[in-house]
C-alpha cells in the first residue's frame, strides 16, 4: 500500500491562503533584516492577498504558537521586522488608496501605500498627508502609524498619530473589528459583548483609571512638550481622551495601536486626516556654523519664528556626502567648511511675505551673533536641499573600514529649549567612550540622529554599543525626554523602557500586551519583553575577517564584503518610477523584494559572511536567484545614498559562477559579440539573408536562449570605420573619435554622422576602433575582459599621453572605460586606466562642453522649427548627466529639447533579449518610456544614444529612435 502523504504545516497553510508563501532559504535570508543592526531568519515570508488571508495567518499563528511579523517597506531603524517567525508583507498586494473625501479632508487607504503616491494623488485636490520622513517616497502608511512617523513637517503638522483617526485591524483572536472615536455609550454597548474587543476595552479602562497609575504615567513618561515621544505604548495619550479626561475627546484606541509596532493587532485599512497644502511661496535658509554648540543656540533662537522645517547636518555627514555621485552635486550652496548647517524652511502665502519671513529669521540669528552664511535657496533647487538632508541615512555607511555610524541612540528627543544642554551633556558622555558621534536630522523637534562609530564585529564594539545604550537612556531620562522620537522602541530600545518610564508602567504595558495579544503570536520581543540589545545582530563578535580573492577591484570600498555591507536597508532602492527613480527597474516592474538592489546586497552579505560552502561561497543558489533579474543598469551607484554598486558585485559573482559551471550558449555569444560581429561583418548581407530566413532564425533564438518576440539587429552593409573619410593622423588630432564593437558593425551610419558633425564643427579627430569589453563584463567573462582593456590601453597609450578627449558614441562602452576599466585591469595599469577614464566622454559631453567654452555654436545648423525628446541609456543616467544631451541637441537654435522621465528601457545590452526576461523587459518599457512615446505628437523626433534602447523602442512602440548624433547630422545646413 502506498503511503498516504501527511502535508506540512507550510503545505497545508499555503493552499488556505489567496497570496504567496515562501519558504525557501532564499526568501529567508532577504527578510532576515530591515534597516537596522539586526538579523533573524524567518520561518516563511507570507505575502497576503486579502485580509481573509489575514484571518487565515492569525488562526495558524495560533495554532503553532507562530510569531507573526507584519512588515510593509521594510525600513525599520530599530529591529521591528525582524523575528524568528512568519514575516507577513504587506507591500504588494495592500497598496490602494480606497476612498478619498476631500470635503472632509480624510483618506482611507491599505498599509501598504505609499506616503509620496498618495501625495501625488491628493495634490491636485490641494491636499496632503503631512507627515514627511526622510524615506518618504518608499516609506508606507501603515509602517508609519506602527512606528507613529513623524519626519521633517512635524514641528508644523505634528506626527501620524495625531492624523490616525480610524484603524480596520484583524485581533489576535482573528476578528475583524474597527477602532476609532468611540462615545461611552458605545464603549458600553461593545462592553455587553463576550468578544476580544470587549475585553480590550474593559481592561484598558480598568488598567488605566485608578489615579495613581495616572499619577505615576503623567510623573514618569516623557514630557508633553515633547510631540515627538515613542516611547512604549501610547497610554499618556489615551489619559487626554474620556473617561479618563472628562472634557476630553472621545476614547480612540487607534492613537494606542499608533506607535504599537505591530505588537497588537494587524492593520488591515487606515483612515488618516490630510491637511491642506502648505503655502505656495518657500524658501529654505541654509544656515552655516562653525560648531555645533552653535548650532543648537541657533535651533532654539530659530524656533521661535515658528518655521515649516528645521533640519541640521553636521560636518561629518556632510563629508560622507561627498563620496556619492548623486549627493555631491547637491552640495552647491555650501559655503566654506562648516561644523553644521541648519535647513529652515519659511513659507508665505505671497512673495512679499516670504520675503519678510526670510529677514526675519537671519535677522533674529545675526542678532544672536549665531552663524556666518545665510544662503536661501528657493525652488526649484530647494528640492536639491531636502535630497541632501534626506539622504545621511544613505551616505553614512560609505564611511569606509569596518566600523559604521551605528542607529541605537539616534532617535532621542528632548524638549527644544532642552537641546543646547543636552547635546553638551550627550558629547561629554560621548566623549567618555572615546567617541565622537554624528548628527544630524530634525533639531527643531528637539531630536537629532546621533550616530556612534563603532566596529559591531568586534565583542568590544558590542559590549560598547550596549553601555552606550544604556548610558544614552539614562541621560535622555535626566531630561524626562522619549528614548524614541519616531524610530521606535524595536528591538535597540526596548531592553531600556523601564528606566525610561519606571517599573510600574512597564508592567502596566505588559499587561496592556497580554490583553490585546494574550498568546503573544503579534511581533514578540518588540517593545515588551525584549532580548538583549546585542542579541541577533547582523555581525558575530570576533567574525573573521573578508578574504576571499577577487577579480575585480574592491580596495576602494576595503573589499567585497564591505562593498555588500554598505547597503544599510533603508530602501531607496524601493523607489517607484512616479517618483522619477530610476533605481533597480526589476523591482519597479514586480514590485517582489528580491529583485530590489537591497535584496541582492544582503545576500551577497548573508552568502559572504555565512557561506554554505567557504570554499566558493559566491557559487550560491539564492545568489544566482536574486542576481537574475539585475539589469546592471548602475542606477544604484548614482541613486543608492550607500553608493552601492550592484553592476560590479553582480560582474564578480557571475565570473566565479562561470568558473565553476562554465558558460550557456546564450551567454557565450553575447559576451563575445566583438567577435561574432566581425565575422558576420565580413558579410553582412550574408549574416542578414539568413538571419530572416525562419528556419535560421528559429534555430538561433533557440540556442542562444533569445525570445521569440524579439527582432534580430542586422549589420550594416559597411562597417563603421570605413564610412569615415575625415579623419585626421595622430599627431594632427585633438581628440579620438571611438567606435565600439556595436557601431562598427550595427550602427555604422550613426558613426558616419558623428563625424560629419564633428567636421563641419571644425574638430581634427583620429577614428579608432576598438571592441570595449562591455558584453564580456555584463556576462562576468572578466578574464577576457581584461584582455580588451589592457588592448584599449596599448592602443590608446598616444592619447591618453597627450590628455586628448577620448570621444565614444555608444554610452555603455565609453563610459565603460570611465567606470569599470580601472576596477577591471591589473594593479600596474591602474593609473593609467584612471587617466583614460578622466578623459572618456560620451558624443554628447564632448559637444556639450565645447557649448560651455565657446567653441562650438548652432550657427551651421538649421533654424526649423523640431521637437525632440530624449531618452537616456542607464549608464548616462548613473555616470553623466541630462543636461549634456539636451545642450548637444539645442544646437539648432529652434529645436525644443525635452527629457523623457523614463528610467531603464528594459533592453539593457542583451537582458531584454534573453526569453527568460522578456516579459520583465518589456514591463520595464512601459512604465514610463513606452506610454510616453504613443502619446508624443507624431512629429516629435526621439534621440537615444543606446544601442539597445533603439531596438527597445523599436520593439515596444514600433518607432525609430535616432542617434543624437544622427539628429545633428540632419540639422545641419
Amino acid at each position: 500500500m502506498i503511503p498516504h502523504h501527511q502535508p506540512s504545516k507550510w503545505e497545508s497553510l499555503a493552499e488556505r491562503l489567496q497570496g504567496d508563501l515562501l519558504t525557501d532559504k532564499a526568501s529567508r535570508i532577504l527578510y532576515a533584516t530591515d534597516a537596522s543592526v539586526y538579523r533573524k531568519l524567518p520561518a516563511a515570508v507570507a505575502i497576503p492577498h486579502t485580509s481573509e488571508d489575514l484571518v487565515v495567518l492569525v488562526k495558524f499563528a495560533n495554532e503553532n504558537e507562530m510569531p507573526l511579523i507584519p512588515r510593509t517597506a521594510g525600513t525599520s531603524l530599530a529591529g521591528q521586522c525582524v523575528g524568528e517567525g512568519l514575516v507577513v508583507d504587506f507591500s504588494k498586494h495592500f497598496s490602494q488608496i480606497l476612498e478619498i473625501n476631500p470635503d472632509e479632508r480624510w483618506v482611507r487607504v491599505q498599509p501598504g501605500v505609499i506616503r509620496d503616491e498618495l501625495n501625488r494623488q491628493l495634490a491636485p485636490l490641494g491636499l496632503f498627508f503631512s507627515p514627511n520622513t526622510s524615506t518618504a517616497n518608499r516609506c508606507m502608511i501603515g509602517g508609519m502609524v506602527g512606528n507613529n512617523s513623524c519626519g521633517t513637517t512635524s514641528i508644523k503638522y505634528g506626527t501620524t498619530r495625531d492624523k490616525v483617526i480610524e484603524l480596520e485591524v484583524i485581533l489576535s483572536d482573528g476578528s475583524a473589528v474597527i477602532l476609532g472615536p468611540k462615545s461611552e455609550s458605545e464603549i458600553q454597548q461593545i462592553c455587553t459583548a463576550d468578544t476580544l474587543e470587549s475585553d480590550i476595552y474593559r481592561q484598558v479602562i480598568d488598567q488605566l483609571m485608578p489615579s495613581e497609575v495616572q499619577t505615576e504615567i503623567r510623573k514618569e513618561f516623557p514630557k508633553a512638550s515633547i510631540h515627538r515621544r515613542n516611547t512604549g505604548y501610547a497610554v499618556d495619550v489615551l489619559l487626554g481622551q474620556k473617561p479618563f479626561l472628562p472634557e476630553g475627546d472621545d476614547l480612540n484606541l487607534a492613537k494606542l495601536v499608533a506607535g504599537s509596532e505591530g505588537t497588537i493587532c494587524l492593520i488591515t485599512s487606515i483612515k488618516i486626516q490630510v491637511d491642506l497644502l502648505p503655502p505656495p511661496f518657500e524658501a529654505v535658509i541654509c544656515a552655516h556654523f562653525e560648531s555645533l554648540s552653535e548650532t543648537m543656540k541657533a535651533t532654539v533662537a530659530a524656533m521661535t519664528c515658528q518655521p515649516y522645517a528645521c533640519e541640521l547636518m553636521d560636518k561629518a555627514i556632510l563629508d560622507c556626502t561627498l563620496g556619492n555621485i548623486e549627493q555631491a552635486e547637491n552640495r552647491f550652496f555650501i559655503e566654506g567648511d562648516p561644523g553644521a548647517i541648519l535647513a529652515i524652511e519659511v513659507r508665505s502665502d505671497t512673495p512679499e511675505g516670504l520675503k519678510s519671513e526670510i529677514e526675519t529669521l537671519i535677522g533674529k540669528l545675526q542678532a544672536a551673533g549665531l552663524g556666518y552664511s545665510y544662503p536661501v535657496v528657493q525652488p526649484p533647487d530647494a528640492a536639491r536641499v531636502w535630497a541632501l538632508r534626506a539622504a545621511g541615512l544613505g551616505v553614512l555607511s560609505n564611511m569606509p573600514g569596518p566600523a559604521k555610524p551605528i542607529a541605537f541612540v539616534e532617535d532621542t528627543a528632548v524638549d527644544v529649549n532642552d537641546l543646547p544642554a543636552y547635546i553638551e551633556s550627550f558629547e561629554s558622555l560621548m566623549a567618555g567612550f572615546g567617541q565622537r558621534a554624528v548628527y544630524y536630522a530634525h533639531a527643531g523637534a528637539g531630536e537629532l540622529h546621533i550616530r556612534p562609530v563603532l566596529n559591531l564585529k568586534t565583542r568590544e564594539g558590542q559590549d560598547q554599543f550596549h553601555r552606550i545604550g544604556e548610558a544614552s537612556a539614562r541621560l535622555v531620562k535626566q531630561f524626562n525626554g522619549s528614548l524614541s522620537g519616531e524610530h521606535g522602541d524595536g528591538r535597540v530600545r526596548a531592553e531600556f523602557i523601564p528606566i525610561m518610564i519606571g517599573v510600574k508602567n512597564y508592567d502596566l504595558l505588559k499587561h496592556i500586551k497580554n490583553i490585546w495579544d494574550p498568546k503573544g503570536i503579534f511581533n514578540p520581543g518588540k517593545i515588551t519583553n525584549a532580548p538583549s540589545m546585542k542579541a541577533d545582530l547582523r555581525y558575530k563578535a570576533g567574525q573573521e575577517a573578508f578574504k576571499m580573492p577577487t577579480f575585480l577591484d574592491f580596495t576602494a570600498q576595503v573589499d567585497m564584503l564591505q562593498a555588500a555591507e554598505a547597503c544599510n536597508g533603508s530602501g531607496d532602492c524601493r523607489k517607484l518610477h512616479t517618483t522619477g527613480a530610476t533605481m533597480c527597474p526589476s523591482y519597479q516592474a514586480t514590485r517582489n523584494e528580491k529583485d530590489s538592489t537591497r535584496a541582492r546586497a544582503n545576500t551577497f552579505r548573508e552568502i559572504l559572511t555565512n557561506p554554505a560552502n567557504p570554499a566558493y561561497p559566491l557559487d550560491s543558489a539564492e545568489l544566482h536567484d536574486v542576481l537574475e533579474l539585475c539589469l546592471s543598469c548602475k542606477a544604484c551607484k548614482r541613486e543608492c545614498p550607500s553608493s552601492v554598486d550592484m553592476a560590479m558585485l553582480k560582474a564578480e559573482a557571475t565570473y566565479h559562477h562561470n568558473r565553476r559551471h562554465g558558460l550557456t550558449h546564450g551567454a557565450q555569444f553575447f559576451g563575445n559579440f566583438h567577435k561574432h560581429a566581425a565575422l558576420a561583418g565580413r558579410m553582412p548581407a550574408v549574416a542578414n539573408a539568413l538571419l530572416n530566413i525562419s528556419f535560421f532564425k528559429n534555430i538561433f533564438k533557440q540556442k542562444m536562449g533569445v525570445a521569440v518576440q524579439r527582432s534580430i539587429p542586422a549589420f550594416s552593409s559597411s562597417r563603421a570605420t570605413s564610412l569615415i573619410r575625415n579623419g585626421v593622423s595622430r599627431a594632427k588630432a585633438e581628440m579620438v573619435l571611438y567606435i565600439d564593437e556595436f557601431t562598427q558593425y550595427q550602427d555604422a551610419q550613426v558613426a558616419k554622422a558623428a563625424a560629419l558633425v564633428l567636421h563641419k564643427l571644425g574638430f581634427a579627430f583620429h577614428v579608432v576602433y576598438l571592441p570595449s569589453g562591455r558584453s564580456l563584463i555584463s556576462k562576468g567573462m572578466l578574464e577576457e575582459a581584461r584582455a580588451v582593456a589592457k588592448n584599449v590601453l596599448g592602443q590608446l597609450d598616444w592619447a591618453i599621453e597627450r590628455e586628448l578627449p577620448i570621444v565614444g558614441l555608444e554610452p555603455s562602452a565609453i563610459l565603460g572605460f570611465r567606470d569599470e576599466f580601472p576596477k577591471l585591469v591589473p594593479a600596474d595599469l591602474r593609473n593609467q586606466a584612471k587617466s583614460l577614464s578622466v578623459h572618456a566622454q560620451t558624443f554628447e559631453e564632448f559637444l556639450s562642453g565645447n557649448i560651455v567654452s565657446e567653441r562650438i555654436d548652432g550657427s551651421l545648423f538649421t533654424e526649423e522649427k523640431r521637437e525632440v525628446h530624449v531618452h537616456l541609456h542607464c549608464h548616462q543616467k548613473a555616470l553623466s548627466q541630462p543636461r549634456h544631451s539636451v545642450a548637444a541637441l539645442s544646437l539648432p537654435k529652434n529645436y525644443t529639447v525635452k527629457s523623457i522621465p523614463s528610467g531603464c528601457c528594459g533592453m539593457a545590452g542583451s537582458f531584454g533579449y534573453e526569453a527568460k526576461n522578456y516579459e520583465v523587459s518589456m514591463q520595464i518599457g512601459e512604465m514610463v518610456l513606452f506610454p510616453h512615446i504613443r502619446k508624443a505628437a507624431p512629429e516629435v523626433i526621439f534621440a537615444a544614444a543606446g544601442t539597445s534602447c533603439r531596438h527597445q523602442i523599436a520593439d515596444g512602440v514600433s518607432v525609430k529612435a535616432l542617434h543624437p548624433a544622427e539628429i545633428l547630422a540632419a540639422a545641419l545646413k
